[in-house]
């Protein structure tokens, strides 16, 4: 069993009445040659990887490879507890994917999701899912398979997480990953967490104010929405008082020096 593009994902989701979680558990199945139950017991370790990382950050004082002490995600985490603008499970996970990446500088084990740089966006997501809405590893384990077919159907078409937009492209694939597996947490079809994976992804790789079906407003009004909870994780982190190597007219001057570039290359 394979595939190698959504449509033909979408065909044996229907074809087996299967979720995408479970396609994938059967590709990977048959691709190394082992049972599910032992595929299941590989993706229990890697989420176990992941718990692990997360509670390291809150519980340990980290410091990064070149000296700095680090203690962001335990900052977060205290105050999604007190008054967090952006509520309780939402700042969950950025305590979560911020700890995973401190556990990242400090030469911890993390998982690749599907980059290093991004290891903390798929974690961060499921963990506080599953604290949110009680649910059982064994949903988690699902949820990562459904996340790695996302993955490989974007590893298929020729994106290569490389060169000058690296940090860009890994966290947006790695949240169209997440956006995905979410959707089916919540009993979604598949369309409907494919749809979710279009909105997170094209967000990030450009495609925003572009025409679609000759109406300009449509991938804005996506753009709007993700611009929120952008906003809103900005301002947590400020409030928590975690600042940023850049002043912000160094990052104006570094933004008028992207925009410049892109214009030249048009």
């Amino acid at each position: 069993m394979n595939f190698i593009n959504s449509k033909e994902l979408l065909d044996l989701c229907h074809q087996k009445s299967w979720m995408i979680s479970e396609v994938m558990m059967e590709r990977e199945s048959q691709h190394f040659q082992c049972t599910r139950e032992e595929m299941k017991k590989r993706m229990a370790h890697i989420y176990d990887t992941m718990k692990h990382a997360a509670e390291r950050a809150l519980k340990e004082n980290l410091v990064s490879v070149d000296g700095h002490a680090m203690g962001e995600s335990k900052q977060l985490f205290i105050r999604a507890a007190q008054h967090s603008v952006c509520g309780g499970m939402m700042s969950k996970a950025i305590s979560y994917a911020v700890g995973i990446l401190e556990v990242n500088r400090a030469m911890g084990l993390t998982v690749a999701t599907p980059t290093n740089g991004s290891s903390g966006v798929i974690a961060g997501v499921l963990l506080s899912m599953q604290e949110h809405f009680e649910l059982s590893d064994e949903k988690m384990i699902q949820a990562l398979f459904h996340a790695g077919a996302i993955g490989y159907l974007i590893t298929r078409s020729g994106i290569a997480l490389d060169g000058e937009e690296t940090c860009k492209l890994e966290i947006g694939v790695a949240s169209a990953m997440a956006a995905s597996a979410v959707c089916e947490l919540m009993g979604a079809a598949p369309e409907t967490s494919l749809q979710a994976a279009t909105i997170a992804l094209t967000n990030y790789l450009g495609t925003i104010g572009d025409l679609e079906m000759d109406e300009v407003k449509i991938p804005c009004s996506k753009s709007n929405a993700i611009g929120v909870s952008k906003a809103l994780v900005s301002a947590e982190m400020a409030l928590c008082g975690i600042g940023y190597a850049l002043s912000f007219d160094q990052a104006l001057e570094k933004l008028h020096f992207a925009v410049s570039n892109r214009r030249m290359e048009v």
